[in-house]
C-alpha cells in the first residue's frame, strides 16, 4: 500500500524545471489519481 494509494493530486508541472507529463508518468504506479496536470511557464 502506497502513501498515495487512492488519492486526488493536482500537477502544476513548469516549463523550464519538472514538466507535468514527466510527473504523471512517475506517480502512475503509486495508486494516486491525477484529477488535473498542466505545464505552465513561470516568469
Amino acid at each position: 500500500m502506497s502513501l498515495l494509494d487512492g488519492k486526488k493530486v493536482i500537477i502544476i508541472g513548469d516549463r523550464d524545471g519538472i514538466p507535468a507529463p514527466a510527473m504523471v508518468e512517475c506517480l502512475k504506479d503509486t495508486g494516486a489519481e491525477v484529477v488535473f496536470s498542466s505545464t505552465e511557464c513561470f516568469v
